[in-house]
């Protein structure tokens, strides 16, 4: 059995990069509403294969540099940091968003489809 170890709460870094990406998808005034009920969220675990099934989006290759790097931490037993997401509507066809985490999900994925990876979920404002 594959165990992943997870810190306790995103990497402060995780929110700017969540923001970069964010901002390619919208106004710089919901970003800031994003990130900061990002911020406030609790921490929620998911299975990977249902992350990437709600994001509609494709599996990384293990050979990519980032994902291969995430699974060298798994496979060395150090902690991952959680992922940030933004919360879709499947009543409107909009996929959630990993505004953060995307390599991490892939990598877990890798290992063990269904193991919980802990996340942090906002809502659009």
């Amino acid at each position: 059995m594959i165990s992943v170890t997870w810190k306790d709460h995103p990497d402060e870094h995780d929110y700017p990069a969540a923001a970069d990406y964010l901002e390619l998808l919208a106004e710089p005034g919901i970003v800031d509403a994003v990130i900061a009920g990002l911020r406030d969220a609790p921490i929620v675990h998911k299975k990977a294969k249902d992350i990437l099934r709600a994001a509609r989006l494709e599996l990384v290759g293990a050979e990519n540099p980032y994902v291969r790097r995430d699974l060298i931490k798994i496979n060395n037993g150090k902690a991952l940091s959680p992922i940030l997401l933004v919360r879709g509507d499947f009543r409107a066809g909009v996929p959630m968003v990993i505004a953060d985490g995307y390599h991490r999900v892939c990598a877990v994925h890798w290992a063990d489809e269904n193991i919980a990876i802990p996340a942090k979920i906002a809502a659009l404002p």
